[in-house]
């Protein structure tokens, strides 16, 4: 399989990016992670699936109310 990684560049500044990782815990539930580089500062931030099943909804709506 190929080892790949994806990041999401930010917009303004090219160093800054964010990526998801899912971990899989053993006798806990899964873990996903959203981890970045923010400014020069390291961050992570971990939700459980229902958490982020809901924070995707909130991104799509906050997409839909882009107007192009």
């Amino acid at each position: 399989m190929a080892k790949v990684e994806i990041k999401f560049i930010d917009d303004t500044f090219n160093s800054d990016f964010i990526q998801v990782i899912c971990f899989k815990q053993e006798n806990k539930s899964d873990i996903i992670s959203i981890q970045g580089d923010c400014f020069g500062q390291d961050f992570v931030i971990h939700l459980d699936k229902s958490t982020a099943i809901r924070f995707a909804k909130t991104l799509r709506t906050e997409i839909n109310k882009i107007q192009d």
